[in-house]
């Protein structure tokens, strides 16, 4: 199998491509009905966006506790960024992490972090208080992080990017 960094991103840039395209129909579909259908078809493209995110997350993890040979795979990759000096990617890999953990769990420690860095960080995140990140989108899930396109391209760069770091490929 070839690498698991090379492929998240293209199977990512696949996934986009195939949602784009349904979301393409589903706004044409929009210009002559509201169906509750293509309401719920839009919800659908969105909510596939951050089961992608947190798949690709969760499979990482899993490769690489295999490739490090340890049970927590994100925390020795950490520690071979720190021991690397890349401290941007480091913060960039325990935001996601951060980003990951609050779609999967919801409210607790990782949300309370990224409200704190909520105006630094490269993706939003939904404040107390806030009901959506934009009202009126039909389309919108109920997620505490915006996942976007930029969100889901962004842990795939990611991913690769701590991948390449780690195993010096």
């Amino acid at each position: 199998m070839h690498a698991f960094s090379e492929l998240v991103q293209r199977s990512t840039a696949f996934s986009l491509n195939t949602l784009a395209v349904a979301q393409n129909n589903v706004i044409k579909g929009f210009q002559t009905s509201a169906a509750t259908s293509l309401v719920k078809a839009a919800q659908m493209i969105q909510l596939q966006k951050t089961i992608s995110a947190v798949g690709m997350f969760s499979m990482f993890d899993a490769i690489l506790q295999d490739q490090l040979q340890c049970p927590d795979g994100f925390k020795k990759a950490t520690a071979l960024l720190e021991a690397k000096g890349e401290s941007l990617l480091n913060e960039r890999f325990s935001d996601l992490q951060l980003a990951i953990n609050v779609l999967k769990h919801g409210k607790g420690r990782s949300y309370e972090a990224l409200v704190k860095k909520a105006g630094t960080l490269p993706f939003r995140v939904k404040l107390l208080g806030e009901a959506f990140f934009n009202e009126g989108d039909v389309a919108e899930v109920s997620t505490l992080v915006e996942v976007d396109d930029a969100f889901v391209l962004l842990c795939a760069e990611v991913i690769h990017d701590v991948s390449v770091s780690i195993h010096g490929a």
